[in-house]
């Protein structure tokens, strides 16, 4: 894990692409705003396990889906949970 310091309107790269910037920070809690390709999906940590969860769970259910999860890419754990 890397760890840094920034303050308001530092900004941190990801490869070429993909942006991320201090825009406030009060009372503990800091707000960042995240540019990336459309192609690529953000999420924050806890809707992310969700997903997870609801994709293991339609997994379960489904004998016609992969059993590895790290198949599925998230356009296709949305559908699962589109479908369940």
């Amino acid at each position: 894990m890397l760890i840094l310091t920034r303050k308001i309107d530092d900004e941190i790269m990801i490869g070429s692409d993909i942006s991320i910037k201090v825009l406030s920070i009060s009372d503990g809690q800091v707000k960042l705003g995240i540019a990336a390709p459309n192609n690529i999906e953000i999420f924050r940590g806890e809707i992310y396990q969700k997903i997870k969860q609801i994709t293991i769970e339609a997994l379960q259910n489904n004998r016609n889906t992969p059993k590895d999860i790290s198949k599925l890419g998230l356009n296709n754990i949305r559908k699962l949970n589109n479908e369940s």
